[in-house]
């Protein structure tokens, strides 16, 4: 009974990892900064570069919830979009976790809707559990493959 309990667990800390990358992608998708930011811990690193440089774009480092929040809002004013979330792998070591997952991000002008930029990136993430809710202590974004208009993207 003892290891069906350990993997009742294990499987309830895996979705609620998985469960705070939806976090992030509801509160992008729907604008909902509050729901945004508890997806990440206080001292929070956000690293979109690597997709960025891709894309042919700088992003920086955004360091703190709060600045991740106001900089992915800002940023994303202007664009609809839309985030799907696959292939979650998580490993979990006590009060921290690992995983890696597949996130589809479709980009359209709010006022044109017939240009668009989608990309497949990959999020490389680490969390931590805090007063038992698991949050984004560090994520960084690598793009897979892109296509459609690049300048959806200009200005942010």
């Amino acid at each position: 009974m003892e290891n069906q309990t350990i993997n009742l667990q294990e499987t309830a800390d895996k979705f609620a990892v998985v469960e705070t990358l939806y976090r992030f992608a509801a509160g992008i998708d729907l604008r909902d900064n509050d729901l945004l930011a508890s997806a990440f811990a206080a001292d929070a690193i956000s690293d979109f570069r690597p997709a960025g440089k891709k894309a042919g774009f700088e992003y920086p480092v955004l360091e703190g919830r709060e600045n991740i929040v106001a900089a992915l809002s800002g940023s994303l004013a202007k664009i609809d979009t839309t985030h799907s979330v696959s292939n979650p792998r998580v490993f979990i070591d006590g009060d921290n976790a690992t995983m890696d997952a597949l996130v589809e991000a479709q980009h359209l002008p709010s006022n044109d809707h017939t240009r668009f930029y989608l990309m497949k990136n990959r999020y490389d993430v680490e969390l931590k559990r805090q007063e038992n809710v698991w949050v984004i202590q560090r994520v960084t974004i690598d793009n897979v493959w892109l296509t459609g208009d690049s300048s959806v993207l200009s200005g942010i």
